[in-house]
C-alpha cells in the first residue's frame, strides 16, 4: 500500500502557486488545486479556507521567491545598468524559456483579479513597491556614479524602468525573438 505524502505546507502552497500561475485565478478549479497539491477538497478548505484565502498565500509565496529573486539581482554587484539589464534579462530568458509563457504572476493578479478584490490588490502592489523601492535605491546608485543621466526625482526613473520591466514581462508572453525583447531593454537604458 502507497504511503501518503507528508503534509508539508510550503510544498502545497508552492504547488497551488504554480496551478494559479498556469491557470489564472478564475481558470483555476478545486479539482486542479486537490490535483497539484495533494490534498482533498476538504482538507484544501480547512488548511487554507478555501481558494481565494490559497491564492493571497501563493502571491505572498511570490513575493517572497521571485520578487526577492528581483531585489538580489537589483542588490548585486556592478554598476547600476548592468544591475537594470541583469533584471530584465533574467526575466526575458525565464519567459522565453517556459512552456506556456507564463509571464509574472503577480503583474497576471494584477491583471485579473486586482481591480475585483483589494487584497490581491495590495499583495500585488506589496511586490511592486518593493521592486520600485529597489530600483530607486539602484538609479540614486548609478547617478552617484556619473552612469544614470536622468533627470527628474529618482523614484521617477525608476518608475519609468519599472514599466518597461513590467512590459517586457508582458511582451515574453507572446514576443519570441529574444533580439526584439533585448532590444527594448538596450533601448530603454541607453534613455537613462
Amino acid at each position: 500500500m502507497a504511503r501518503p505524502r507528508e503534509f508539508n505546507e510550503d510544498r502545497v502552497v508552492t504547488a497551488a502557486m504554480e496551478t494559479f500561475w498556469r491557470h489564472g485565478y478564475e481558470g483555476t478549479s478545486t479539482r486542479d488545486l486537490c490535483d497539484s497539491t495533494g490534498l482533498g477538497p476538504s482538507s484544501l478548505y480547512n488548511t487554507f479556507g478555501g481558494k481565494r484565502q490559497l491564492y493571497l498565500r501563493a502571491l505572498q509565496r511570490y513575493h517572497d521567491t521571485a520578487t526577492a529573486e528581483q531585489v538580489e539581482i537589483l542588490r548585486g554587484d556592478g554598476p547600476a545598468k548592468e544591475r537594470l539589464r541583469a533584471m530584465m534579462i533574467h526575466a526575458v530568458d525565464a519567459d522565453l524559456e517556459e512552456t506556456g509563457a507564463r509571464g509574472c504572476f503577480a503583474i497576471n493578479a494584477a491583471i485579473e483579479a486586482a481591480a475585483l478584490d483589494p487584497e490581491v490588490r495590495e499583495a500585488v502592489r506589496r511586490s511592486f513597491d518593493r521592486v520600485e523601492d529597489e530600483l530607486c535605491a539602484v538609479v540614486e546608485e548609478g547617478r552617484r556614479a556619473g552612469e544614470i543621466r536622468s533627470t527628474g526625482d529618482a523614484r521617477t526613473v525608476a518608475r519609468r524602468v519599472q514599466s518597461t520591466y513590467y512590459g517586457l514581462r508582458v511582451l515574453g508572453r507572446v514576443q519570441e525573438d529574444r533580439d526584439i525583447l533585448l532590444a527594448t531593454v538596450d533601448g530603454a537604458l541607453a534613455d537613462l
